[in-house]
């Protein structure tokens, strides 16, 4: 029983003086904390453990005397903004007292479990001005460097558009930096990453956004067209490897049609393939062949509407075998406009003839312009205008009723003459009509029962 009263009696000695050793070392390290601070303590990420109020500032005022803030930038490059550059000084007053006095130094062990990292934001002060002007000369703002963003565009490779990837460029957002640079200054942050920090334009948009994509699909659909033009037998195949030329995409992604790129096209099919009013060589019943100039015969393509049909084709992505839209036809091919349906006059030989489907119909001796009061009938080709029975032609002076008119230059045309007893010879040089055909009736009524409106109307001499 004594036994036991000792040994309890040491363990309790033993367990006192290791109490009081532990408190000895627990006060003797919170007397050494009573000026410095403990564990885990930073300010702005420098540590200041141990460091007395007037070290740890001290050590910060020396960092801001030497501090630089390095710029990284794209391509691996690298700029420096000093402090001296800007008059960057501390103002560190009463600031580290302030942090040390909220560290009481009996609780100085949470420092071994928890980091304490005090950001002080008005630790220095600069002249912005100074700095405004040191980002101003920085030569990622000289124009010589400076590549701007871009955003993606198409190419045409032949087969379909392609993508042409964006331009990031390296035009830096000057607001941006600015922020950046102060608050990195203040927080005394040694280098900052211009890519990191955001601080470069952007294209709006890059080679996986969604206009860009459906842009690309647009474009494939109509270059995908194919359009032949069918003049008899001649035609004219228009592709994407014409026609690509023609199709812009602006800035907003909208795909346009260059409609003046467009009518130049037409323009050409119109030049090349048109008769209207051109010069022909005509082969007479007499057997010769006769230059014809002038008149209103002829093929005419509607280039307006042309134009109009044509641009909606490429955009419905079409493959299609066409004509053009015509303001006027002829009665015969591209080749060969007159066709064999025709009505001649051989103003020398004061005859005409009439041909349907190749067949002879009529043929007779007429009267013509009158030479000697400067009414000639012009040569030319013309298409009929129209034809009416029992009509009155009227003029200056006249007002003759005819059985059988047809009208196809203006007001000329083939008629019926019942006041002349004859015709043919040169009775047109001084006895000569209006301008108009003067034809004997029956030759007039054969030629009106089988022509019909646009059939055209060869003159010459």
């Amino acid at each position: 029983m004594r036994d036991k009263k000792r040994k309890y009696r040491k363990i309790v000695l033993v367990a006192l003086a290791v109490f009081f050793s532990l408190l000895m070392i627990y006060l003797g390290i919170s007397a050494y904390f009573m000026n410095r601070f403990y564990f885990g303590s930073s300010i702005n990420s420098i540590s200041v453990f141990g460091k007395t109020v007037n070290e740890a500032q001290e050590e910060l005022a020396d960092i801001v005397t030497n501090y630089t803030l390095t710029l990284h930038e794209r391509g691996g490059l690298k700029e420096e903004i000093s402090g001296k550059d800007i008059n960057l000084v501390h103002n560190l007053e009463n600031k580290i007292q302030s942090l040390k006095d909220e560290q009481s130094p009996f609780l100085w062990v949470k420092g071994l479990f928890i980091k304490e990292d005090t950001t002080l934001t008005e630790m220095v002060t600069f002249d912005e001005k100074l700095l405004k002007e040191k980002i101003d000369k920085l030569k990622c703002f000289q124009d010589s460097n400076i590549i701007l963003p871009k955003n993606p565009t198409f190419t045409f490779t032949g087969k379909g558009y392609d993508i042409v990837k964006e331009v990031n460029g390296n035009k830096v957002n000057k607001e941006v930096l600015y922020k950046q640079v102060k608050d990195s200054i203040v927080k005394g942050i040694p280098s900052i990453n211009l890519e990191e920090m955001n601080c470069y334009e952007k294209p709006k948009y890059n080679s996986k956004s969604k206009e860009i994509l459906n842009t690309k699909n647009l474009l494939n659909k109509y270059i995908a067209s194919k359009i032949t033009y069918n003049f008899g037998k001649h035609t004219e195949v228009l592709d994407a490897s014409k026609f690509n030329a023609w199709i812009k995409v602006d800035e907003k992604y909208e795909i346009t049609i260059d409609e003046a790129k467009v009518k130049s096209y037409v323009e050409t099919l119109s030049n090349k393939y048109d008769t209207y009013g051109t010069t022909r060589s005509f082969v007479t019943s007499s057997g010769a062949t006769k230059k014809v100039r002038g008149g209103n015969y002829g093929w005419l393509i509607n280039k307006s509407k042309e134009v109009k049909e044509l641009v909606e084709a490429i955009k419905a992505g079409e493959t299609i075998t066409k004509k053009p839209v015509y303001e006027q036809a002829a009665f015969g091919t591209v080749d060969n406009d007159i066709g064999n349906t025709y009505l001649e006059i051989d103003l020398t030989k004061q005859y005409l003839w009439f041909y349907k489907n190749g067949t002879l119909i009529t043929k007779g001796s007429v009267v013509t312009g009158n030479v000697s009061s400067n009414h000639t009938t012009p040569s030319g080709t013309y298409k009929l205008t129209y034809k009416q029975k029992d009509a009155v032609l009227r003029g200056p002076g006249y007002a003759a009723p005819v059985t059988y008119w047809m009208p196809f230059n203006g007001g000329i045309g083939l008629h019926d003459a019942s006041w002349r007893a004859a015709f043919g010879g040169e009775i047109y040089k001084t006895n000569g009509s209006h301008g108009c055909i003067n034809a004997p009736y029956q030759v007039a009524e054969s030629v009106f029962k089988n022509i019909e409106a646009g059939v055209p109307v060869v003159c010459y001499h």
